[in-house]
């Protein structure tokens, strides 16, 4: 049986290279980064090295690079510290940002009685920047604005420029899940002022267990996890100094073959797109997710011409075939509430049929894709 692996917006393989930097990591250079032996100092040493390269690429100071277990913990760490230690009464947001997002507002909203803001959408799922002013313009409190850059089920790509120059312009915080889009897209944060990202290395084929928040200089955020002096005091814990290494490797990967990586999996996200549209001529793409200039080259969201009683079968059927793709956000994988963003975006009959989110990767072949097409396109006869 073929494989098929299309659920790169989930997690992605670990590159070569990549593993081989953490095996040396694991079999040599195992000093607790913490202790100041020369076992210690060296992993030390290279806790920081990767740190300088990650603000090297982003145009960040090295202290405003901070290391999580990931994006969650990052999202988490940002939005409950700017409540906690800024002073943040309102946060605005959407109802289509990931759960480690959504999940905390409301957890602050009951915690802290934080006042929490949704922007509308547009018919295809982009937030709409002008009730977005509206509502920073509502009232005096202290505001941040929580936006993703790249949407991690439809594709959809938010101007994070104009919503940065937006909440400048009206002194609001600014944090943006960039998840799906660091080590996809190139970052500035000198051009675009920005006060924290956050990121996750097994979405550009790191390992998973580490990511980093980007958090502004002087933000004045404090610890959210205390009990040592790691991570200049700002995140105590041992620091996983094995997948540290695996996350600058694969950063620094992808950000040399950013170029031409991004310009092939373009062209199968366009080959596929095609594809369907061929073999499958009822399907619609979700969202923007079938525009090549309006949503992300990695992903496509496509609702297909089944029944409700069909739809049941579909990703069991695929994974007999062995393709892998998700309905959804990993992160809700066996929750049978369907996908929170488009229940956003959809109604009625189209709710009820089978959407599916097929992401692609360099190590993708359009051999696979071709495949993946014909075994819906047979499923949809059968």
């Amino acid at each position: 049986m073929q494989k098929v692996y299309l659920d790169n917006a989930a997690t992605t393989q670990v590159r070569s290279e990549v593993i081989e930097r953490m095996q040396e990591a694991l079999a040599v250079h195992y000093g607790n980064p913490s202790s100041t032996h020369s076992f210690g100092r060296s992993a030390k040493t290279a806790v920081e090295q990767a740190r300088k390269t990650i603000a090297k690429t982003l145009n960040a100071q090295p202290s405003e690079i901070i290391f999580t277990s990931g994006g969650t913990e990052a999202d988490n760490m940002i939005l409950r510290c700017a409540v906690r230690d800024l002073g943040v009464q309102t946060i605005i947001t959407t109802r289509i940002e990931h759960h480690a997002v959504l999940h905390t507002v409301e957890e602050l909203e009951k915690e802290y009685g934080t006042q929490v803001w949704y922007v509308e959408l547009d018919a295809d799922g982009n937030p709409d920047l002008q009730h977005l002013e509206q509502l920073l313009k509502k009232d005096d409190s202290k505001k941040l604005v929580s936006l993703m850059h790249v949407n991690n089920e439809i594709g959809n790509i938010t101007d994070i420029a104009a919503v940065a120059e937006l909440c400048k312009e009206h002194n609001a915080l600014f944090h943006s899940d960039t998840v799906q889009s660091i080590g996809h897209y190139p970052w500035d944060v000198q051009e675009i002022p920005i006060d924290f990202m956050t990121a996750a290395a097994h979405k550009f084929h790191g390992p998973k267990g580490i990511g980093f928040a980007f958090i502004r200089k002087n933000s004045g955020l404090k610890p959210l996890i205390v009990g040592g002096a790691q991570e200049r005091g700002f995140r105590a814990g041992t620091e996983p100094f094995h997948n540290i290494v695996g996350l600058e490797e694969a950063f620094i990967k992808a950000y040399e073959h950013l170029e031409e990586e991004t310009k092939t999996v373009k062209e199968l996200k366009r080959y596929f797109i095609e594809k369907v549209q061929q073999e499958i001529p009822d399907a619609v793409f979700n969202g923007l997710s079938g525009d090549m200039e309006k949503s992300t080259y990695t992903l496509v969201n496509v609702r297909l011409p089944f029944d409700a009683q069909k739809a049941l079968m579909l990703l069991f059927h695929l994974d007999m075939k062995g393709i892998a793709c998700s309905k959804g956000s990993a992160c809700q994988s066996g929750s049978d509430q369907g996908s929170h963003v488009l229940s956003q975006l959809l109604e009625g009959e189209e709710l009820e049929k089978p959407s599916l989110r097929f992401s692609f990767s360099m190590y993708n072949t359009k051999e696979e894709l071709d495949y993946t097409v014909q075994v819906l396109k047979e499923f949809a006869a059968s």
